[in-house]
């Protein structure tokens, strides 16, 4: 008989200062550098063993990049790091008046503790949308789209039914921020310089891919004039933009606008929205906008001495710069992170914690090849010059040496060849379509 696995963190007690990370994000990443050499255990806890660098899921989806190269394992970022341990597991909950979490792989202590849980998507209570749509959160969520879009188009393949074809074809893609816009682009791309030497069988013409905005522009975090000129770029591409209106229901095969507008597509993209994922165990009363768990000014969450909060799942208030709260992007974490791990020092220290000061370095987002808008502090471009910009800021982003020049080569590729070589489906056939319904209209 084999023997039974017990479940438990086996960290430890080396009677050092035990300094907890929830989530190896953006956030929990600049934390756990910034606590490099502290005389203190540094854990990590995360449900994956890797670093992702999100803005870039969507190359990953639309066959742009390979897995590997925008995901870094934490044992080889902080290996070299004296008293860190990491532990894949997920936390379970938090018993702050025990300093005490429990977690899938049991249970520990902790002294002081960093809530860097980030956001999940948020459906705005629509179970059936989140039922049938594609989300992109994780590497794992990238790599299912990828196979749903290049399996669609092999299903096309299968039918002669014109509106079945159709709805397998064309793409629905739900909110206007960056994510939504990048994907767009990307999908397009795919239509223009690749499907067609794939799918010779198939007239891309068909191919309609749909960005739907509930509110009158694009890109709303950035100024007017990107949007407008996000939406110039999309329109040229062929994109089919629709402003003011947003989604009222999917069942997997139509998409009912507020408008009255009726989609069929198989394919429903979610990029609408985030919430805060905060952890089981805190006091409800802190969850305050969008789910996130309300800070103060050196992101220790209200109440508490020794729990900190930062990036998405933290609602800070009163920022000159964000007075109603930072925005659910990278470098607000990233800042927050760093201040966070001298903010510990200072308190082993017993010296007095440095407010958190956000610094808008600007907003960015690619359309396609040549097509990108940046607004940065006092300067906002467009077009040609804006996507290198765009490419170099991205590039300088990822995480880790190796993944820099895999993405340089890939981008190099992809633009000289007008090429996207990653079309694989990996995995299972999870995205299965009712045969009945294709043979009937089978040769």
């Amino acid at each position: 008989m084999p023997k039974l696995i017990t479940t438990r963190t086996r960290i430890a007690d080396l009677g050092k200062p035990r300094i907890i990370v929830i989530g190896g994000g953006f956030g929990g990443l600049e934390v756990v550098k910034g606590l490099e050499g502290i005389k203190a255990q540094v854990v990590l806890f995360d449900k994956f063993n890797h670093h992702t660098f999100q803005p870039l899921l969507y190359q990953v989806a639309t066959s742009g990049l390979e897995t590997n190269s925008i995901v870094a394992p934490f044992r080889k970022l902080f290996g070299s790091q004296s008293d860190f341990y990491f532990r894949l597991g997920e936390v379970k909950k938090i018993k702050p008046e025990e300093n005490y979490i429990e977690t899938s792989i049991g249970g520990v202590k902790y002294d002081y503790l960093v809530i860097a849980t980030g956001a999940v998507t948020n459906f705005y209570g629509m179970t059936e949308v989140e039922k049938h749509s594609s989300s992109m959160k994780n590497i794992v969520d990238a790599t299912k789209l990828r196979n749903k879009i290049i399996r669609q188009l092999e299903y096309a393949l299968l039918t002669e039914d014109h509106e079945v074809m159709n709805s397998l074809m064309d793409f629905v893609i739900v909110g206007g921020g960056p994510t939504g816009v990048e994907l767009s682009g990307a999908l397009t791309e795919l239509k223009k310089n690749v499907f067609p030497k794939d799918y010779k069988e198939l007239d891309m013409r068909n191919m309609d891919i749909h960005l739907i905005e509930a509110s009158p522009r694009l890109l709303n975090g950035m100024s007017d004039i990107a949007g407008q000129k996000a939406l110039e770029f999309l329109t040229e591409m062929g994109v089919k933009v629709h402003l003011n209106a947003a989604v009222k229901s999917y069942d997997g095969y139509e998409v009912v606008l507020s408008t009255g507008e009726k989609l069929v597509s198989r394919s429903l993209i979610w990029a609408a929205g985030v919430k805060g994922n905060p952890i089981e165990g805190m006091n409800p009363e802190l969850i305050g906008r969008g789910n996130r768990l309300m800070v103060d000014e050196f992101n220790r969450v209200k109440g508490y001495e020794n729990i900190f909060a930062i990036g998405d799942v933290a609602l800070m208030e009163g920022d000159v710069k964000a007075p109603k709260g930072h925005p659910m992007m990278a470098p607000p974490a990233q800042q927050q992170g760093r201040l966070v791990a001298k903010n510990i020092k200072n308190l082993m220290l017993k010296k007095t914690l440095k407010p958190f000061r956000y610094f808008d370095k600007g907003s960015m987002a690619t359309v396609g090849r040549h097509k990108a808008v940046v607004d940065m502090k006092g300067i906002r471009f467009q077009g040609f010059f804006a996507w290198y910009v765009w490419m170099f800021v991205h590039l300088m982003s990822i995480v880790g040496f190796r993944n820099k020049v895999f993405t340089f080569f890939s981008w190099m590729w992809n633009y000289f060849s007008y090429d996207r070589s990653n079309r694989l489906i990996i995995g299972r056939n999870e995205e299965k379509i009712n045969q009945e319904e294709l043979s009937k209209h089978t040769n």
